[in-house]
């Protein structure tokens, strides 16, 4: 097996211009950890990267004017002074903010809700309180603790498992999402085209997440450069079947609730082909750098492989990957949307009924435009990947990075 410490070298990095060459020694081993030099400058790299992109985007998103002054705040349950079927009258105290330490009487009234909740003693909640209407409620359980212990116990689950690779997974995980809240939504916001702005923080999250992930390597930047032509593929897809298809992006509540607001200037449909890119995005890095990979041992394992062999042995193996992923993309969806499917068997609607409500469409177009997109990839993949491997450099310098 090729090490990353190999895939590093670049001529002119090193003595003479011969690159880093990595030590080797009596003991060493490929499968021994490798905590190298090449590990210390993707960490490096991507704390710098994180530095970056925090310091560089300190801009937010604008507020959305409503009309209203609303305010969160953490707060206990100090006492449930009475009860009804549908209503509760709670002693809250407010944990911050500039209440912080007040005690307040609450009435927190059910009557019109589906999910009741019984509020007790003890329970942290978060509470509003609008200063223009002198309104309050509680809004709902506080549940940032849970959600940090379940995030925690993904990091470690992570470590153990990947060790340093999962450290730079979880760099790369950390600046997809400054990208996207301090780059991507704030653009939209702001009334720039979402496809546009989507592709632009897609280049940017693409090779973040790839080298901080995978390192510096052929292998992964022929990945990177795949799954960025196969994200334009698809949002080319995306823009002709949702104007084909008479998408107008209004089907969601969440969406018509940025129409009231001050987001009314938005380009609804562009959130569509957004969305479906930014979640296509993901599954990707797995199937291009596994189908990188495969053609990058095949030519390690056959030296003199030739174009049509690499490539048709290669896709044999991607063939079982799309098979898998196709289907795994479609069970997530219907997962998501399974209390929607059980309200229409509910209510005896018809298939031809349901497929043609406008939200209902959106998710078809998604799943299968996200389908095709996955699909696409492995060839594209693959091709470049034996191209390069067979045509692109000399065999005994596969595995190199130049």
């Amino acid at each position: 097996m090729v090490s990353v410490a190999q895939l590093v070298r670049a001529p002119g990095c090193g003595p003479g211009g011969r690159g880093f060459e990595p030590h080797h020694s009596p003991h060493y081993s490929d499968k021994m950890p490798m905590i190298k030099r090449n590990q210390i400058i993707n960490i490096a790299l991507g704390l710098f990267l994180v530095g970056i992109v925090v310091f560089g985007s300190l801009n937010t998103a604008p507020a959305l004017d409503s009309g209203a002054v609303e305010d969160n705040y953490s707060a206990e349950i100090l006492q449930v002074v009475g009860s009804t079927d549908t209503s509760q009258t709670l002693e809250i105290r407010i944990l911050d903010g500039p209440f912080a330490d007040e005690t307040r009487v609450f009435e927190n009234d059910e009557v019109y809700s589906a999910y009741k909740r019984v509020f007790e003693v003890g329970d942290h909640v978060i509470v509003v309180l609008d200063s223009d209407r002198d309104i309050s409620y509680v809004s709902d359980y506080k549940r940032t603790s849970q959600l940090l212990v379940l995030f925690a116990l993904f990091i470690l689950v992570a470590l153990l498992v990947t060790g340093w690779q999962g450290f730079g997974a979880l760099i790369g995980m950390g600046l997809s999402f400054v990208i996207i809240f301090k780059l991507i939504l704030p653009l939209i916001l702001e009334g720039h085209s979402p496809v546009l702005v989507t592709i632009l923080g897609a280049s940017l999250i693409i090779p973040i997440t790839f080298y901080s992930s995978h390192g510096f390597s052929r292998k992964t930047f022929i990945a990177a450069f795949s799954t960025l032509l196969t994200l334009v593929v698809a949002g080319l897809l995306a823009a002709f079947f949702a104007d084909y298809a008479h998408l107008s992006g209004l089907a969601s509540e969440e969406v018509n609730f940025l129409k009231l607001g001050t987001a009314s200037n938005l380009d609804f449909q562009g959130l569509i082909l957004s969305g479906i890119l930014i979640s296509i995005l993901g599954i990707l890095d797995d199937i291009t750098i596994s189908q990188a990979s495969i053609v990058q041992q095949l030519k390690l394992t056959k030296k003199n492989i030739k174009f049509p062999e690499l490539f048709s042995r290669a896709m044999i193996v991607g063939k079982d990957h799309i098979a898998s992923l196709v289907n795994t993309l479609i069970l997530v969806y219907t997962g998501a949307s399974l209390p929607l499917l059980l309200l229409f068997l509910d209510f005896g609607t018809d298939f031809q009924s349901v497929v043609n409500l406008e939200f209902m469409a959106e998710e078809i177009v998604r799943t299968l435009i996200g389908s095709i997109a996955l699909i696409l990839a492995v060839p594209i993949t693959t091709l470049i990947a034996a191209f390069v491997s067979t045509k692109g450099v000399p065999a005994e310098k596969q595995g190199h990075f130049h």
